[in-house]
């Protein structure tokens, strides 16, 4: 039976404080800085493009003034399929994986409250709700080739001799030591010890480790990768329209995430002798979750009845999480064992660890929205959104060298969607386009994002009945090894997704 050791409460150590810095990197705070194309069908049809229309649960997210704009009481929910297409390259092998999910990712609704009095400055007022999957984890990608530079050796001789000014672990904590009580790094150690893949070193003015894998430079190795979860959001509307042109709205966000990454490294280090290190299986599962807050601000201005604009600024949202995190390794290594005869090694401490909270403020974002409405024909719209990723930090104590990290290499993104809706008596059409730049400085580690949408929906007069396409692609840099292993694999990721939704209004 596993056993969950909570390390906060049982040791206050400088261990944990850099196991907390281990797992938590640069890209895990970005995970929850980027959000995706959700919500609604009609929302999704015309990619995002509604800030200044308003009108639709979605389009609030993006603009709170746009729940003034409904004229009834409105209930949506919308179930979204997910393909997901991952074409991986890693020292020049290509492979494919493909994974499907589904997901009720909207439901909300709109309460509006009118005002008779036509000379009245509030003329109406809303309240709404509306809950958002901004992010689905659900994913799969497989990479393998043969790496001529680095054994998966490299991993644990890092902490085995030491990360940072700390030093070396020493021979007899690995010999005697419980593994529940070590730190994080000193459990990386003892992990690869128990596998053999490393053996104390024998010059005493060389390492106090050194590997015990054949270093043929041809190390056949595979990873699979295997997440789920969300980031998800319940906004809580209030927007009112004063007099005849001017919207204004807030929403107040409740932020909660749920992420889970199972990873399997596989290596075969091309050892041809009989004995030594044949293979070696690394084995992760971490899990994060939490919950956070944020506010979203706008303001929707009718120029004319034909043209209007919108500006609406979303606060930083404060995230606590919690990381939980399980590991296992399992090796073929004959004649590695002088005290036996065993060529199979597994070691699975059955534990997992439950570590401090810890908090990542993400960056404000500023979105400017323009509309033009064809009376009853359609409309085409356009938003703009800024966001400085580089402003992601770590709030909690010890992660000064993350932020630097966090601050030097992401920058300010830009986000341009553009959407359009044709209608003919109860059918509308629609299509939309979004160019979403890297957070990165340099778009290694995660690229541009293109996508473009369609739609179609049909009125049934009290009731609508909606349907979206949308497809988007984006390259990224997927690590093999959780930390301290310098290669990784490039993905391109094609995303196709279809969303219906069911509006009714009362």
């Amino acid at each position: 039976m596993k056993r969950y050791l909570l390390f906060a409460a049982c040791l206050v150590s400088t261990g944990i404080m850099q196991a907390q810095q281990t797992l938590n990197t640069a890209e895990n705070a970005v995970r929850y800085t980027t959000d995706n194309l959700t919500g609604t069908a009609r929302f999704r049809g015309m990619s995002g493009a509604m800030g200044a229309v308003g009108g639709d649960l979605s389009a609030m997210t993006i603009n709170p003034a746009g729940a003034a704009i409904f004229n009834y009481n409105s209930g949506t929910a919308s179930l979204s399929s997910y393909n997901v297409n991952n074409k991986s390259n890693y020292f020049g092998n290509t492979e494919k994986e493909n994974y499907n999910n589904f997901d009720l990712n909207q439901i909300g609704a709109i309460f509006v409250f009118n005002n008779n009095n036509e000379a009245a400055t509030v003329r109406k007022f809303t309240l709404g709700f509306n809950y958002e999957n901004n992010n689905s984890f659900y994913n799969r990608s497989f990479s393998r080739g043969v790496n001529t530079r680095n054994s998966i050796d490299q991993y644990f001789l890092r902490y085995a001799n030491g990360v940072g000014n700390e030093g070396a672990i020493s021979l007899n904590t690995l010999n005697n030591a419980y593994f529940e009580n070590l730190s994080y790094n000193d459990q990386q150690a003892y992990l690869g010890y128990n596998a053999y893949a490393f053996n104390p070193g024998t010059d005493p003015n060389g390492p106090a480790y050194v590997s015990n894998i054949p270093q043929t430079g041809n190390y056949y190795q595979e990873n699979y990768t295997a997440t789920s979860g969300f980031n998800g959001k319940v906004a809580f509307n209030f927007a009112a329209q004063l007099k005849e042109r001017l919207y204004l709205g807030i929403n107040l966000n409740a932020h909660f995430t749920d992420y889970i990454e199972n990873t399997t490294f596989y290596e075969d280090p091309n050892n041809t002798s009989g004995a030594g290190m044949q293979e070696i299986q690394f084995d992760n599962q971490r899990y994060t979750y939490g919950g956070g807050f944020s506010f979203n601000l706008g303001a929707i201005y009718k120029f004319t009845e034909a043209f209007r604009a919108g500006i609406a600024y979303e606060s930083p949202t404060w995230m606590t999480l919690r990381n939980e995190v399980s590991q296992r390794i399992a090796s073929y290594c004959p004649e590695c064992d002088q005290n036996s005869t065993a060529s199979n090694f597994v070691f699975d401490p059955a534990t997992v660890f439950v570590y401090d909270r810890y908090t990542i403020k993400n960056p404000a974002k500023w979105t400017a929205s323009a509309a033009y409405v064809f009376g009853k024909s359609g409309l085409l719209s356009v938003d703009y959104t800024l966001k400085d990723y580089s402003n992601t930090e770590y709030k909690s104590h010890g992660y000064g060298t993350i932020n630097d990290q966090l601050s030097s290499t992401l920058d300010l993104a830009s986000t341009i969607r553009v959407g359009a809706e044709y209608r003919i008596k109860q059918l509308s059409l629609r299509a939309g386009y979004r160019y979403e730049e890297s957070p990165y400085k340099t778009s290694r580690t995660i690229g541009d994002l293109n996508g473009a949408t369609g739609g179609i929906g049909y009125s049934f007069g009290i009731s609508r009945l909606d349907l979206a396409y949308s497809w988007y692609q984006r390259s990224y840099q997927s690590q093999m090894l959780p930390t301290a292993f310098p290669d990784s694999a490039r993905i391109k990721s094609t995303n196709n997704n279809i969303t219906l939704s069911y509006t009714i209004d009362l």
